[in-house]
């Protein structure tokens, strides 16, 4: 019989096991435990969207509608597409299911994301991403929330060092308008100079020219004119009372007045969260004010903020975090399974984490204690046997005061143990 080959994984995607998955695990307990403490609501949108609400939130001529997403057509003919992005679901969602009366709404989410595009460090193409947003708010005080939130996750996943969070305003629509004319004089006096990508983007979205990392590019876009003396006494105030609040918060910032979003709909506030620490993916985490989207997708005018983190990233840079110790619960005969096995459900009614090995007999079940860094052994015994129906023995730390604190431990789900430290 011909031996059956197991199809490799699809590139771009991952499987975690141990610290990996660990890490992942911690990235997100943290953000939700963090967005909870923000008041920010917990909200699911679905993994696929009818393809119109990309092309309409990402731009039909963007790199991520035309080349990058996942596009199929289903049995009934309708085009649908896995989300590359959360905030376009989000938005589509607060159109259609009337979230417009929770005004201002302050939701997160996090989950698997899908690019088709080149794999590399910290890329993939299922990607996974914290996602937060404040809609219905155009004060910058919500501008603030996001970024005081987005600091503290940071500094609460140990986030801290090489990551910098860099900020610039994209104004109001009219100094937008002004500085995007007046880029487009700049590129265009300097047209024979520009990449072939420029080139493009010239006719297409201009401000992305200013963030190109192609040399060629640089020259023009460093000397181009920046947006602060196109903004208007409006513009300027948001973006003051932005800074001042994240001055009073304690955020430190710096300005980066070639940080930008090449889409009209967004106004104001730009931001990203960037670190050396990833090589040439730097941003960690970054978004901004998108006031035009939802009335760009037939809603309402409704201002709108928000921010997006990469799991994986962020997992690169935390260390894998402590795993919780078990006690590991090993009958002394076989014909004591059954007791082992309701010794463990007591432990573990008791909030105790424990296990117990499915084979072997008790020394190669002490092994396995022992290989999985269990923090100690309850062993399990005939009622008669001397010293007690329970013995617990100590793995990690045979000190008088880690014996006492395990027999507390144990006995507080009802077990009644004799704790001792030498060898058994």
């Amino acid at each position: 019989m011909a031996k059956i080959e197991t199809p490799r994984p699809i590139r771009g995607t991952q499987n975690m096991l141990g610290d990996s998955a660990d890490r992942f695990a911690h990235v997100v307990a943290t953000f939700d435990r963090v967005r909870r403490l923000y008041g920010f609501q917990r909200i699911e949108v679905p993994v696929f969207e009818s393809t119109a609400v990309f092309a309409r939130s990402l731009g039909e001529s963007t790199d991520v509608v035309s080349k990058e997403m996942y596009t199929f057509e289903d049995r009934g003919g309708d085009s649908l597409t896995l989300r590359p992005e959360f905030t376009a679901g989000i938005a589509r969602a607060y159109i259609t299911e009337g979230w417009q009366q929770y005004a201002p709404l302050k939701v997160a989410t996090h989950g698997p994301l899908f690019r088709y595009e080149r794999p590399q460090k910290g890329r993939f193409r299922q990607f996974h991403q914290l996602d937060a947003e404040i809609i219905g708010a155009a004060e910058p005080g919500a501008d603030v929330e996001l970024l005081v939130l987005a600091d503290q996750l940071l500094k609460e996943l140990g986030i801290t060092e090489g990551v910098t969070l860099t900020l610039n305003t994209l104004g109001d629509v009219e100094s937008r308008d002004a500085w995007r004319a007046a880029l487009v004089a700049h590129f265009e006096a300097h047209r024979d100079q520009l990449s072939e990508d420029s080139v493009d983007r010239l006719s297409r979205n201009p401000l992305r020219i200013l963030d190109s990392k192609d040399p060629r590019d640089r020259p023009i876009a460093d000397s181009a004119p920046d947006i602060d003396a196109f903004l208007t006494d409006g513009a300027r105030a948001f973006f003051e009372k932005v800074t001042a609040g994240l001055d009073a918060a304690g955020v430190a910032w710096e300005r980066n007045a070639r940080l930008v979003r090449g889409l009209d709909y967004y106004r104001h506030t730009a931001f990203e969260f960037v670190t050396d620490r990833l090589g040439a993916q730097g941003t960690v985490l970054g978004g901004g004010r998108y006031d035009g989207l939802i009335e760009n997708m037939g809603g309402p005018v409704t201002p709108a903020v928000g921010w997006a983190a990469g799991i994986e990233r962020l997992a690169m840079l935390i260390d894998a975090p402590a795993r919780e110790r078990t006690i590991c619960v090993v009958p002394d005969a076989p014909h004591l399974n059954d007791k082992a096995l309701t010794t463990l459900a007591m432990l573990r009614r008791a909030g105790i984490a424990g296990e117990i090995a499915f084979r072997g007999n008790a020394k190669r079940q002490i092994e396995v204690a022992n290989k999985r860094g269990a923090q100690a052994i309850l062993f399990v015994r005939d009622a008669e046997a001397s010293g007690g129906e329970f013995y617990v023995r100590p793995l990690l730390d045979n000190s008088i005061e880690e014996v006492t604190r395990l027999h507390d431990l144990v006995r507080s789900a009802g077990i009644d143990a004799f704790a001792g430290t030498g060898a058994r």
